[in-house]
């Protein structure tokens, strides 16, 4: 069985880590899989959404250790940095389509901030996020300090990263780390509805506010408002904004194509 599952219905891509005996934990494969049905979903225009969720009771406990403690295996720190997660998180970053974050249960480490990196997280109600690092004294990795400060501020990202508190999907959700909390008994069916909403929308518009979202981070004011004045006349061009316009004149519901 993958490490990695894909299943794609509705223009919607469901990407299932698939190491439940270790809390779907990264070993090379997983990760490298990962990296390749990203690639996929990208240059698939038939997929409009994707969603990120794990097997089991977990969502993603992190590195697997065992790997990194096997002197066989071990590929080392800096491989699996710039091999495995900086390429993940890239990806995630760069698709233009909305990638969902659906945090079925614990989301440790780089298993954490996979999920802060996508565009919307939601999570079971007993989900948690650990900033699982300094308990084994090392420093967060996969762009968590880069995006956990953003979502909750500079005070508590520092005191969660150095403490390693377990934050429940509440406590996330009051900090502003997540979108929603949702009932465990109506996760899946709750996820699939909101996967759905945004494969409905206009796939093109979606990713070009992905797009100013990204570069938001290392703009002034001044370039971003020139971007956005750039990529507006850019979606203002496809076909989803003619469709858009037309349906609200027409007072219907519109039908995007996502181009």
């Amino acid at each position: 069985m993958s490490s990695v599952l894909l299943k794609i219905e509705n223009n919607i891509a469901f990407i299932n880590l698939n190491r439940p005996e270790v809390f779907n934990s990264f070993n090379r494969e997983m990760a490298l899989s990962l990296q390749n049905i990203l690639d996929d979903c990208d240059n698939d225009a038939n997929v409009r959404a994707i969603v990120i969720t794990g097997n089991g009771k977990a969502f993603c406990a992190g590195q697997d250790l065992k790997e990194v403690t096997d002197p066989e295996l071990n590929p080392g720190f800096r491989k699996i940095l710039e091999e495995h997660y900086g390429p993940i998180i890239q990806r995630i970053r760069t698709i233009e389509k909305p990638v969902v974050a659906a945090v079925n249960g614990v989301a440790a480490g780089a298993g954490a901030n996979i999920a802060l990196a996508c565009d919307i997280v939601v999570a079971a109600e007993n989900a948690s996020f650990i900033q699982a690092f300094s308990k084994i004294g090392l420093v967060p990795d996969s762009a968590g300090t880069f995006f956990l400060p953003r979502l909750i501020g500079f005070q508590k990202a520092s005191a969660i990263m150095m403490l390693g508190d377990k934050i429940s999907a509440l406590e996330a959700f009051n900090m502003g780390m997540i979108y929603k909390i949702i009932a465990s008994g109506l996760f899946e069916e709750e996820v699939c509805n909101l996967a759905m909403t945004l494969a409905q929308m206009p796939t093109k518009a979606l990713g070009l506010t992905k797009r100013l979202l990204n570069q938001s981070m290392t703009n002034n004011l001044e370039q971003q408002l020139a971007l956005e004045s750039d990529l507006q006349i850019e979606a203002s061009s496809s076909n989803d904004y003619k469709e858009g316009v037309t349906a609200f004149v027409e007072k219907r519901t519109p039908e995007f194509k996502g181009n």
